[in-house]
């Protein structure tokens, strides 16, 4: 997992989706989990 200021470039991966968990946005890639990030 990435920590990034800027989840966009994340965001725009095939299979990513923004979620936000426990005060922290996070991109869960469940077809590529190398793109996976953790934002906050």
């Amino acid at each position: 997992m990435k920590v990034r200021s800027s989840l966009r470039s994340l965001a725009r991966k095939p299979g990513a989706v923004v979620v936000r968990r426990g005060g922290r946005v996070r991109v869960v890639n469940r077809v590529n989990p190398r793109f996976t990030g953790r934002q906050g």
